[in-house]
């Protein structure tokens, strides 16, 4: 099982998606500055995840979140998940 997710930078105010089998552990090594992109903001807390039966289809949803550079599409998904 892999997922979608998105975690948030409240030093930088800002938003990165990722796609992983571990999104957990995924956000413990964005932690602990092992992606050169995220150690900036470091720390980052998960605000969403979204399951899928194959890494495809997660990285395919993964680019298409980030293809879209939107902000407000982001926090759609996340408030669209809450409750």
């Amino acid at each position: 099982m892999y997922s979608l997710y998105i975690i948030y930078s409240k030093k930088l105010d800002k938003y990165y998606t990722g796609s992983s089998d571990d999104p957990a552990k995924r956000l413990q090594l964005h932690n602990w500055k092992r992606s050169p992109s995220t150690k900036a903001g470091i720390p980052w807390e998960l605000v969403y995840s979204e399951k899928f039966s194959t890494r495809s289809e997660a990285v395919k949803q993964e680019y298409e979140i980030k293809r879209k550079k939107s902000r407000k599409y982001i926090e759609f998904l996340i408030n669209s998940s809450v409750g």
